[in-house]
């Protein structure tokens, strides 16, 4: 089985989403470098949104892990928290105008196509 391919959670097989929360804040720690304090704090202000098992542990996503990079990133060039959450949505809105354009440009491709 492929780590990089969703399975059903249906099915018994473990969940491997990028959205789905798989990691500790433990092995977070270790893979990114950032403490668990710093990674409460990118909770509270609204940078991540960990799920949390029934028992309440937070447990991070492939994404979250990236926000978290990307955080750590822009916080090691002296860029504040409002300012990581402000650049974070603009990043997010970039990468889907981009992902609509190209679905656009291939629909008008597509179209050019069948006219010639």
């Amino acid at each position: 089985m492929s780590l990089s391919t969703p399975t059903s959670p249906a099915r018994g097989s473990f969940p491997v989403g990028p959205d789905e929360g798989l990691f500790p804040i433990s092995v977070v720690t270790e893979l990114t470098g950032v403490g668990a304090h710093t990674l409460r704090g990118y909770e509270r202000a609204g940078l991540l949104r960990p799920r949390r098992t029934d028992g309440g542990m937070r447990r991070y996503s492939s994404n979250d892990l990236a926000v978290v990079r990307r955080a750590a990133a822009l916080s090691g060039e002296g860029i504040n928290l409002a300012g990581i959450r402000r650049i974070l949505a603009l990043e997010s809105e970039v990468a889907s105008l981009r992902a609509e354009l190209d679905a656009l440009r291939a629909r008008m491709a597509r179209r050019s196509h069948r006219r010639s």
